[in-house]
């Protein structure tokens, strides 16, 4: 599968990963910033952005996704950043193929097993009627009626694209396979091996996802792992707190 990306800079290579819903241009600050001093790979993993869609949607098909990109693009060895859904493909990867990540970098995310969040999304997206959709005021009209939260809403409809032919509305990810594989995503992380390379995991103080008490849990997988909470952010690391996050990975 060829994965969509942007590449930015020279030097040695990273490579970051987005989340549940989200595409690599939720990650171009960090990356043009990180570009200074690297080659920096953003990337849309499959049924998300404009990477291919795929009936498979699971953990192990989206580490082979991101070995084989690496291979395609003569990388051998990277720093992986991955958040959320990115940060599990990370460490999936990670403990798959260890000789191919210098070091790994996991965004507010552990390798355990997740209770569901996102049914309101879902519910949200499911409903909403593209073939009536003039503009993106109306879906952004139709999804507060399900959606509280305005950074939410702006969030999801960066999916929406219009279709050249037709002129309709549609969503960029594979939304009917994220929906039915979504367990998929919730599940934990499964390996008989461990990394041993330098491992940082960081997290929101204001998230549920993932807390100082975990750090145990992490080092089973990651022997090496050290945590680190930026506090005043949410599960939106990076963007809520983007120089912190900034020189915590720099």
């Amino acid at each position: 599968m060829e994965l969509n990306y942007k590449q930015f800079g020279q030097g040695s290579p990273i490579i970051i990963l987005h989340g549940l819903f989200g595409t690599l241009d939720n990650w171009q600050t960090i990356a043009r910033r990180l570009s200074e001093n690297h080659t920096v790979f953003i990337i849309d993993q499959r049924n998300h952005g404009r990477s291919p869609h795929h009936a498979e949607f699971n953990y192990e098909v989206m580490a082979e996704d991101l070995r084989d990109f690496m291979q395609a693009q003569w990388v051998y060895e990277a720093t992986i950043i991955g958040h959320s859904m990115g940060g599990k493909t990370a460490m999936q990867f990670a403990l798959n193929y260890g000789e191919m990540v210098e070091k790994l970098i996991v965004v507010d995310i552990g390798p355990q097993k997740y209770k569901g969040g996102h049914q309101t999304i879902f519910e949200a997206l499911l409903a909403l009627d593209l073939p009536k959709i003039k503009n993106r005021k109306d879906a952004e009209n139709e999804l507060a009626t399900r959606i509280e939260s305005l950074p939410v809403r702006q969030f999801l409809l960066k999916n929406l694209t219009r279709n050249k032919e037709s002129g309709q509305y549609q969503w960029k990810m594979n939304l009917p396979v994220i929906y039915e594989n979504y367990e998929q995503i919730l599940e934990a992380i499964e390996s008989d091996y461990t990394y041993d390379g330098e491992t940082l995991f960081i997290n929101g103080g204001k998230s549920d996802y993932l807390s100082p008490k975990d750090l145990p849990n992490l080092q089973k997988f990651f022997p090496q792992a050290t945590l680190t909470t930026i506090p005043q952010a949410g599960h939106w690391v990076h963007a809520e707190a983007p120089d912190e996050f900034f020189e915590l990975i720099k």
